[in-house]
């Protein structure tokens, strides 16, 4: 029984060092000024959003200053093929890392 709580134990501590959460405080927060001829203000929060609830389960968040635009669209395009969102949720990400763009 002992065992078994032990092993109990080890795997709780494993999924609770897997879940951990990227700081969000520094990133990009978009305002209604920020809004572009191809993202609303809304598609850049939903993006926002979808970006810290979707590629933090995986990695450490990168400020969409830490790439340009052309770079951020390759990104997004291999790595939204890994993840769980649709189409249009992965745009949605790319409008946010982009500022837009």
């Amino acid at each position: 029984m002992q065992k078994i709580k032990f092993i109990v134990a080890i795997l709780i501590l494993l999924v609770m060092v897997s879940c951990k959460k990227s700081s969000t405080a520094s990133l990009y927060t978009p305002t209604s000024s920020d809004a572009t001829t191809t993202a609303t203000f809304e598609e850049l929060q939903q993006g926002r959003e979808l970006y810290i609830n979707n590629c933090a389960s995986c990695h450490d968040l990168y400020s969409p200053d830490d790439y340009s635009a052309t770079q951020w669209r390759g990104i997004m395009s291999s790595m939204g093929t890994k993840t769980r969102m649709t189409s249009s949720e992965t745009t949605l990400v790319t409008k946010y890392v982009t500022r837009g763009h």
